[in-house]
């Protein structure tokens, strides 16, 4: 089978999509995937009908087939807003009259996904499971505090080198985030104590932080998950544990303690806080309990 081929301005939008917006490599990716598979969908029912001369109804059979085929209503809206972006971008080009999808989204999407995370019980656990008597077991140890003592993403854990860092400032500089943007994320007292130590045991050598051992290869994401899976197991967690769940951990944990969530958006690289948002479903009562606060404090609500 032939590979399809896009129509100019959808080459267009994604080289607009990469070249102004500046969106990350994965991010156009995600973006033609979707767009492709439209095309060919759609195509079966409207041949040589652009996407952006179809109706709404045209895209109402679209996302129709997709739940039938298991597409859930989160990843849909996902592709709607590509599809979206994209009619918008033909209508302002003067290709369309219209964006047919402009302000429609899935309600059943509405239903937010808590992300799974550990109590600090369990986090303590796992720090617990992870000896330091040789020089393997306290880089794996390291792993496991950068990933839940500061929030770090699996690919940008790989991506650290030791020059990322910053000893004057006890600051780990992370440079090519998600969406390639870079942050600074401030290093508890804690971890920091172990991150010198691993320092000083690398006598300064330069590239990679997190190496393998045999090979000192820079740490892919299997590695990752292979240190994760080892020191859960360790701790008699859930194997379902991953670096994702730690992540999230050191999220709800700050929020749990009154961490401003703009603040947390920062220390997580998201691009706003109502992106964090989501966390606060992970503890009951929270917002509840911050509304009450209003009839405690002088000039409250009486």
């Amino acid at each position: 089978m032939n590979p399809i081929s896009l129509d100019p301005l959808i080459e267009g939008y994604l080289d607009y999509q990469k070249s102004v917006r500046r969106l990350a490599p994965r991010s156009i990716v995600d973006m033609r995937c979707t767009i492709k598979r439209a095309v060919t969908a759609l195509d079966q029912k409207r041949p040589s009908v652009p996407l952006w001369k179809l109706t709404l109804e045209d895209y109402l059979g679209w996302v129709n087939q997709q739940r039938e085929v298991g597409y859930s209503p989160q990843s849909l809206n996902k592709d709607l807003s590509h599809l979206r972006g994209l009619l918008e971008y033909a209508w302002r080009s003067g290709r369309s009259d219209r964006n047919v999808l402009d302000g429609f989204s899935l309600q059943d999407s509405i239903r937010l996904v808590v992300p799974k995370f550990l109590s600090i019980e369990d986090a303590r656990r796992l720090v617990a499971a992870c000896p330091s008597h040789t020089r393997l077991q306290r880089r794996d140890r390291l792993v496991i505090l950068l990933l839940y003592g500061c929030g770090l993403r699996t690919a940008e854990l790989c991506q650290l080198d030791v020059a990322d860092v910053d000893l004057e400032r006890q600051e780990i500089v992370i440079r090519h985030g998600k969406g390639d943007r870079a942050r600074r994320v401030p290093v508890p007292d804690a971890v920091w104590t172990v991150v010198l130590a691993f320092l000083a045991e690398r006598k300064g050598r330069r590239g990679a932080l997190i190496r393998t051992e045999k090979k000192q290869t820079r740490f892919a994401s299997k590695d990752v998950c292979d240190v994760v899976h080892t020191a859960t197991l360790a701790a008699g967690l859930s194997p379902t544990v991953t670096a994702k769940t730690l992540r999230h951990s050191f999220a709800t944990h700050l929020m749990d303690r009154g961490v401003d969530l703009a603040v947390i958006a920062s220390l997580m690289g998201h691009r706003s806080a109502q992106e964090t948002g989501v966390y606060l479903h992970g503890l009951p009562g929270r917002r509840e309990n911050a509304v009450k606060l209003l009839s405690k404090k002088p000039g409250g609500i009486k």
